[in-house]
């Protein structure tokens, strides 16, 4: 008889399928003011975490990029204005309501020409090896249940010398700034969440996942496990967020 596995989802223990329909659950509760509640939760600086990510990415005209956990495209959409007509980016998104949302919300801003949508999971990608110059995710990293089999997916379908570029909340690196961190992650981020997408513990979960994700070393040598080199990561506000980046030989 096969043994079942249980993996976090938040500070909770569940079997693996029923983290995966919870994380699905959460995300089609959210989809609708998932951009509200960023801009909300971030004061807005979540725009310049993206802008930066695009800075360090070294994506230019006629790359292939590849957008994990795309969401609502707001990241892919930068990336698709970086590689121009000459290039291509995919954006993928497990979970159907926000690859449809994010399809949608490119399409009303005109970006249609040089982008492709797909549902797919991060730790099983549909694409052939050595596909894509840039491979990114933005805050999904946290939420797949195998994360060395996501990275190690990430590096297969890239080519040599394309890198990988992972924008994901971290550890902030000042201890009075973790106070006042976990202040608000448990104490405003779920009464935020009642108050404009009536769902309360879905920003619970968040809060909580956050803080069951690797911090920045540990993620950097999950990322030199599977293979990446010159791992290596910047911190920004602070370290609540950071963009990890690896590349492939």
């Amino acid at each position: 008889m096969t043994e079942k596995r249980n993996v976090d989802f938040g500070y909770q223990q569940v079997p693996l399928e029923e983290k995966e329909r919870r994380v699905r659950a959460v995300f089609d509760s959210v989809a609708d003011r998932y951009d509200l509640m960023n801009d909300l939760m971030s004061f807005g600086i979540h725009r310049l975490w993206k802008r930066y990510t695009l800075e360090v990415s070294g994506v230019r005209r006629g790359h292939w990029v590849l957008d994990l956990a795309a969401g609502t495209g707001d990241l892919g959409a930068l990336f698709a204005d970086l590689v121009g007509m000459e290039g291509h980016v995919v954006l993928t998104d497990i979970n159907a309501s926000m690859l449809t949302l994010g399809r949608g919300r490119l399409l009303d801003r005109g970006i249609a020409g040089n982008v492709a949508f797909a549902q797919a999971d991060a730790e099983r990608l549909p694409f052939v090896e050595n596909s894509f110059d840039c491979v990114s995710i933005g805050f999904g990293l946290r939420n797949v249940t195998n994360k060395s089999a996501a990275l190690a997916e990430m590096l297969r379908v890239l080519r040599p010398g394309g890198r990988v570029l992972v924008l994901e909340f971290s550890k902030p690196n000042l201890m009075p700034l973790r106070v006042v961190y976990d202040w608000y992650s448990f104490g405003i981020l779920p009464k935020l969440g009642k108050l404009v997408t009536n769902d309360e513990q879905s920003y619970r979960y968040l809060a909580e996942s956050i803080r069951m994700h690797p911090d920045q070393e540990r993620l950097k040598g999950m990322m030199e496990e599977v293979g990446f080199v010159r791992c290596e990561y910047f911190n920004l506000s602070g370290g609540i967020v950071a963009v990890h980046r690896g590349y492939k030989d």
